[in-house]
This record gives C-alpha cells, structure tokens and sequence, in this order.
C-alpha cells in the first residue's frame, strides 16, 4: 500500500483505481438513532432484516471485540445489502448495495494497476474478508470508504452520469440479482451514504467485513474468526 495509504488524510489513488469505483444508489434508508450505543448487538430491536449468516457474524464481532472499539459495516453479497455499527454494536442503518459483476469471494492481484477496460467480466468481484477501512477521496474529490486500497475498491455513492437512473433502478427493485454490476465497489445511494456510512466510517478508521458467498461464512476471516456463538 503506499505510504500515504497508512495515515487517516484523504487519499488520492490512481486513474484506473479511481474508476473501478463507479456505480450505483438507493431511496430508501433506515435513519440513525439517537439512542446510546448497546453493549450488544441490537439487529432484532432495529428490526432490520439482515441474514442469518450477517446476525452470526455481527454477534462475533461484539462478543470477540474483532473490531477493537471501532465503527463496522458488513457486507452481505448474497443478500446485496450494506449493515452498518456503532463500535459497541448497535445498528445504524442498513441499504442494498451494488456488488462486483462477477461471483465470487478473491481478488485479482495487481487489479488496481489495470485499466477498467482491461479488467475481465470473471475478475470484477467484491472480495470476501476482513477489511481495515479509513475514509479518504478518489480522483474527482468525492469521499469514498476504503476497504482494499491497492484494488482501489471502496464503499461510495452512487455517482452522477447516464447510468445512474437504471443503477438506482437495480437497487430499489425486489431482486438482488441484478445488484451485480460493479467493478468490484459497494455502492450504495448518496441518501444512505450522507446520513449512516459517512458519520462512522467516514471519519475515523473502521472495519469492513465482507462476507462470502462461495464458502461457509467462517472461512472468509480464517483466523480471525474465534469464539462463534448463534445469535
């Protein structure tokens, strides 16, 4: 990662990185509580309708304290859906999100470096994993969440262009199959972004966990993943 990479100041990655985060939005969002963060996770009492297998890893993290006091998000591919945390685990809000084209739960080495046009369809996958985050802005200054910087993947708003219409379309629409056209970026709507993503992990370092959809959800984090109890 280069060395401005490991401070918390806004970054600026190269022009084939900057464009592998280029997609889509949502209308509707669960707004923030004004209630003091729980000393557990609150995803039933937030009646929000995340997975069993996101319950599973949420409950982890609080219990294990994988997240070391820090804000969190999950990542759901399978359900197409952004989870966002407090550092002690209570839930802030939850979206549907765009994910990479391609199925599948491993990065392509050296991926940042590539032209988007170089890039192949089997290649444009959302990683699975463990993922230290730190707010930061790609090339055109809007603010993005970076979850795997060398990749130049982030979490970010639906950006402006001809596309951006049908993309909110694929996100408010009751299927999440056709979720699945990003290079590889969560993205989610500016409304969602602005009022939940940005207050947390936009400013202070964060933890993103991406969860796989090839492999039992445990073997996405390896070693990390310790003391699993059901939620």
């Amino acid at each position: 990662m280069p060395a401005e990479g490991r401070s918390s100041k806004a970054r600026i990655v190269t022009a084939a990185a900057a464009a592998l985060c280029v997609l889509a939005g949502l209308p509707a969002i669960a707004a923030p509580s004004a209630a003091p963060p729980a000393a557990q996770v609150s995803l039933e009492r937030a009646s929000v309708p995340a997975s069993a297998d996101a319950r599973q890893v949420a409950h982890w993290i609080v219990d294990s304290g994988d997240n070391r006091g820090r804000p969190f998000a999950i990542v759901d591919k399978r359900a197409a859906q952004l989870v966002v945390f407090e550092p002690g685990g209570r839930i802030v809000g939850a979206a549907s999100a765009l994910l990479g084209s391609a199925i599948g739960d491993d990065a392509v080495p050296g991926l940042g470096a590539l032209d988007p046009a170089d890039i192949a369809p089997a290649d444009r996958t959302t990683p699975a994993g463990r993922f230290a985050s730190e707010p930061g802005r790609n090339l055109d200054g809007e603010a993005v969440i970076w979850f795997d910087y060398d990749a130049g993947l982030a979490i970010h708003r639906v950006r402006p262009g001809t596309a951006r219409q049908p993309r909110e379309q694929r996100l408010s629409s009751a299927s999440t199959e056709d979720n699945r056209v990003s290079l590889g970026c969560v993205v989610v709507a500016p409304a969602f972004f602005d009022a939940v993503v940005q207050p947390l992990l936009g400013r202070r370092d964060g933890v993103v966990y991406v969860l796989s959809e090839m492999r039992p959800v445990h073997e996405a984090f390896g070693g990390e993943w310790m003391a699993l109890r059901q939620p």
